[in-house]
């Protein structure tokens, strides 16, 4: 295994702990059985797939999403008049 393999691999490895505990609410498997998103609990998704590289061999992907908090804050922008 050579230094990007072992690196692709950690960050697989991290992103599936980043997943532990979580219950699985939904699913969904593409049609060419390449792609298999996972919707778990608090709105975080799990994304496994097969992708080429440039050889065409076959990698795995995986991707973790988690939703942002969303902004409250409001900024106000006061206009002068020439003042």
């Amino acid at each position: 295994m050579d230094r990007g393999q072992l690196q692709d691999l950690r960050r697989v490895v991290d992103a599936l702990a980043g997943v532990r505990g979580r219950g699985v609410e939904g699913c969904a498997l593409r049609s060419d059985h390449r792609q298999l998103k996972l919707e778990l609990s608090e709105g975080v998704l799990l994304v496994v797939g097969i992708e080429l590289d440039e050889q065409g061999r076959p990698r795995l992907m995986v991707d973790v999403t988690r939703p942002t908090a969303q902004a409250t804050a409001q900024l106000e922008v006061p206009f002068g008049l020439g003042t």
